[in-house]
């Protein structure tokens, strides 16, 4: 009876499918922009999706290890209400306008959070807390204790790097339409569609240049996006893919050997990742800061390029590249001499290690806008010159013995050369010195007379 029922609600779904068609599933998968990250992708570093100090948005609401900054959420919320001299309320009737909206950012929703007055309340305390955190950061808030161990100097230096941390975690993201409203109610306008997005790039970015990133999702989405940011360029990049070829191996040697088949690094011209080139025999890789939060950083915005429908792959492409060029330290200590890396965790073979470990189980899209690079790096690897050149420097110049055995080798090599045209050279000089012997001159012929007979020995008597 149970398999029956189960029969006739399958049909009355795949009945109502019928009448509709994919545009309300495209929508619904639209809506998503806030995961929450599966077993089998956080088992490989489960530290890298898991903040560590405070929790944006539900997934990590409640955490008995993140409740201590709860109560500095609900000071913030107080001192932000006080600075904006405007009731709770103005606030709540804006974000319910939207709270649908909210609501389907996350994929999945807990039934807990679908009651709308709890939501919003958990929408709006993080909201505040996060305005605050990001206002902090770019100027002073004078209505703070100089000791507050958050809102000031001392929090900024020691407890700011782990809450920007967090506020780049996949499952720890907050809408950017909750800081839009939350913002808007405060100044008593519509602000620029930018205007959060610069709050967080400064945050994450105190020291380089704010410039507009259009429509962002969460605070995620605004970083990965600063990533990416190239100016002009745009031609160049389509005429690339145009050449692309369907079919080719994304695998490239590392640094050390390309550098050895004459293939030279340059920094790019931007910091942007999509700004690798190759030309002349030259790759130009973007300059990067390896730090201690760039593995959890990475980590993530590859997951969200992963479950994020549409997002792109331009972040995976560039870790999938990057290992392939790092093979062991020898490759990051020629990037860092080239200015490409900037170690700032210690040993190279820590920064090998680490580039090593952010591409398991990743999957290069055929389209990456990277594969003609490899295509043009390869096919240079693989000319006849180049490829005797690795060789030659692979055999005799890994070594430093090596190295001084052949040049003995070239130098006794001349020496024989010099010996024997030493020898041989005498021997033409005096030929060429001492003139030919002259034929000897022979006395001339005398001519033949004319015939006659001989006088007879016994003449008559």
């Amino acid at each position: 009876m149970a398999g029956t029922n189960w029969v006739i609600e399958v049909n009355k779904k795949v009945e109502s499918m019928m009448d509709t068609d994919n545009s309300t599933e495209e929508e619904r998968w639209k809506k998503s922009a806030i995961y929450k990250i599966p077993a089998f992708v956080t088992d490989l570093n489960k530290k890298a999706y898991r903040p560590q100090a405070v929790s944006f948005g539900s997934y990590h609401h409640g955490e008995d290890y993140l409740k201590p900054m709860e109560e500095h959420k609900q000071r913030a919320l107080l001192h932000f209400l006080k600075r904006a001299n405007k009731p709770l309320q103005v606030f709540v009737d804006s974000l319910t306008e939207v709270v649908q909206v909210l609501k389907d950012y996350y994929d999945p929703l807990d039934i807990f959070w679908q009651e709308d007055t709890r939501f919003l309340q958990l929408m709006i305390l993080d909201g505040c807390f996060m305005l605050e955190i990001l206002r902090i950061a770019t100027y002073t808030l004078d209505d703070y204790a100089p000791n507050d161990p958050i809102f000031s100097n001392h929090g900024k230096l020691y407890i700011m790097p782990y809450i920007m941390r967090d506020m780049l975690m996949l499952e720890n993201q907050l809408p950017l339409l909750v800081l839009d409203k939350l913002v808007a109610v405060e100044s008593g306008k519509e602000m620029d569609e930018d205007f959060v997005s610069k709050l967080i790039l400064m945050f994450c970015f105190p020291d380089a240049p704010v410039s507009s990133l259009g429509k962002c999702l969460h605070s995620l989405d605004v970083y990965r996006k600063s990533l990416l940011q190239k100016h002009g360029g745009g031609k160049r990049r389509s005429r690339l893919r145009s050449r692309r070829h369907k079919s080719g191996d994304n695998i490239i040697r590392s640094a050390a050997e390309l550098n050895e088949a004459g293939i030279r690094f340059k920094k790019s011209k931007t910091r942007s990742l999509k700004d690798i080139s190759f030309r002349g025999g030259v790759l130009r890789l973007p300059v990067i800061v390896v730090d201690d939060a760039t593995e959890s950083i990475f980590l993530n915005l590859i997951a969200f390029e992963r479950f994020h429908v549409g997002a792109g792959n331009e972040v995976t492409s560039y870790v999938f590249f990057m290992d392939n060029i790092i093979d062991s330290e020898r490759d990051v200590a020629l990037l860092h001499s080239r200015g490409i890396i900037q170690n700032a965790i210690g040993s190279d073979k820590a920064v090998a290690k680490l580039f090593n470990s952010l591409s398991k189980d990743i999957s290069l899209d055929p389209n990456s806008s990277l594969d003609f690079v490899h295509k043009r790096v390869n096919a240079y690897c693989k000319k006849a010159w180049n490829e005797w050149r690795a060789n030659l420097i692979h055999t005799y110049f890994r070594n430093p013995w090596a190295i001084l055995s052949l040049i003995g080798a070239v130098f006794l090599f001349a020496l024989t050369i010099a010996q024997t045209v030493y020898s041989i050279y005498p021997y033409y000089q005096n030929n060429e010195s001492t003139p030919p012997p002259s034929t000897p001159m022979l006395p001339p012929t005398p001519s033949p007379l004319p015939y006659s007979k001989p006088p007879s020995p016994h003449p008559r008597q």
